[in-house]
């Protein structure tokens, strides 16, 4: 049988979520907690390899168990996994279910903070320096569309394509007073949304024109567009999947 799991995980400790030589990752934390909790080898699918850093809010999972399976797994997993990794929902899915590849949609969030904040300078981009957030979102409306993201893709990765489809994408304020910004595709390319947010905050800063990030989009060079953002400020807020997947979820 096939489950999903529902997850959310602090990435500062990880070297992000796949498995690496000689780094901590999330997935292999998981593994090993459920492979310990079930009493065989398991192996987990996740909808999305986030990097080194970088923080997930939700992400989903599929790994395979002959035997029914219940809601005590969460409670069990959630006392044997570390603080920083949280299970939450467990679901019992159609038997060809992919995590990665039955995705419709993720959502990613960008924080970024104005001021000096000692209790967000790990989940946040501290960033004091005056920015235009209408030219930022007036270019952000540039990405989306479906094309080539070549521009802001990590260089020698072993993806066949770098079209995506953007429908969403914007800057807007929280409660905190930080800055967020939102991007919603079906796919994300290594590194995208953090080389996204680094052009757009050139853009705030006037270090580039709106005609200049359309350029920037056009060319498909890494090279062409800005430094990354710190990785810490981002986030994996949402994951979506075609509701007929779902047979059944444990409460």
């Amino acid at each position: 049988m096939r489950y999903f799991l529902e997850l959310a995980y602090n990435g500062k400790n990880y070297f992000g979520y796949q498995i690496q030589p000689n780094q901590i990752s999330v997935q292999e934390v998981i593994e090993d907690r459920l492979s310990k909790i079930l009493r065989k080898k398991i192996s987990i699918v996740g909808a999305g390899r986030t990097d080194a850093g970088v923080h997930a809010k939700k992400m989903y999972i599929h790994f395979d168990y002959e035997e029914e399976l219940n809601v005590d797994l969460i409670k069990r997993l959630n006392s044997f996994l570390p603080k920083d990794i949280a299970a939450y929902r467990l679901f019992l899915m159609d038997d060809e279910a992919h995590a990665r590849f039955d995705a419709t949609s993720r959502s990613y969030n960008y924080f970024l903070s104005p001021i000096k904040d000692p209790f967000s300078f790990d989940s946040a981009w501290s960033f004091n320096r005056l920015l235009d957030v209408e030219k930022m979102n007036n270019a952000a409306k540039l990405l989306i569309k479906k094309g080539d993201f070549g521009s802001f893709a990590k260089l020698h990765t072993d993806v066949k394509t770098n079209i995506c489809d953007v429908t969403a994408a914007f800057w807007r304020k929280n409660e905190n007073g930080q800055l967020v910004f939102e991007i919603t595709a079906d796919r994300f390319l290594r590194n995208m949304v953090r080389a996204i947010v680094g052009t757009l905050v050139d853009i705030g800063l006037g270090k580039i024109s709106i005609e200049e990030f359309s350029e920037i989009i056009e060319q498909k060079q890494r090279s062409s567009a800005g430094a990354s953002a710190p990785a810490h400020g981002l986030y994996l807020v949402d994951v979506q999947y075609p509701k007929e997947l779902f047979k059944n979820e444990f409460n």
